[in-house]
């Protein structure tokens, strides 16, 4: 699975009705019909997505919107959420943080109590980091192991990316990777939509 056919999953899943889980059981449905190294290529391609988004200014952007309690874990959830809006808001993001203010989803946050944003608004989606992982083992029968085998085959095809020269993509962002908390101002247009974050204090 090339990076283009990749991207074409994501966006149709972006695209899709229904809530997150049906979604994601379509995305599912779609991995379980290929052999299982797509799978594995899938999740290859979802963690470099998710590792090129992993900088402070997207941090910052990331705990603007949720009112200062952006965690660790939450981040690395915001990311995936980020890649499952598809890749041409995540390629804008990832130029502009700032670009958050134009999406919809982000929009509709604003000017609302966090407390009232439904599990399908919150910008967080950690469950696609498990969805090629359940095809993988659906399709060779390895639902006992703890995902051990897959998560073997992940590394290893990593690896060998590396080997083959395509794991230096890090490209001119890549002083910023491996952020360890949001630090500096938050981006100008998100600070408008959410002054004091959505706890409203």
């Amino acid at each position: 699975m090339n990076e283009d056919a990749f991207w074409a999953l994501i966006d149709e899943l972006s695209s899709r009705p229904g809530t997150r889980d049906e979604r994601l059981e379509w995305l599912e449905g779609e991995l379980l019909r290929r052999p299982a190294d797509e799978s594995v290529a899938f999740q290859v391609r979802l963690e470099k997505a998710c590792g090129a988004a992993d900088t402070h200014a997207l941090w910052r952007a990331a705990d603007r919107i949720e009112g200062g309690n952006c965690t660790d874990d939450g981040f690395h959830c915001f990311t995936l959420w980020l890649v499952g809006q598809g890749r041409k808001a995540y390629e804008a993001v990832l130029a502009d943080p700032d670009a958050l203010a134009d999406l919809p989803e982000v929009r509709a946050l604003a000017g609302r109590h966090h407390d009232d944003w439904d599990d399908d608004e919150w910008p967080e989606w950690e469950e696609l980091d498990y969805v090629a992982q359940d095809a993988y083992d659906e399709l060779t029968g390895q639902e006992d192991d703890d995902g051990e085998e897959f998560l073997d085959a992940v590394e290893e095809a990593e690896e060998a990316e590396e080997d083959e020269g395509a794991g230096g993509e890090e490209g001119e962002e890549g002083e910023e990777r491996g952020a360890s908390g949001p630090e500096g101002l938050a981006p100008p247009r998100l600070t408008a939509l959410f002054p004091l974050g959505p706890s409203g204090s």
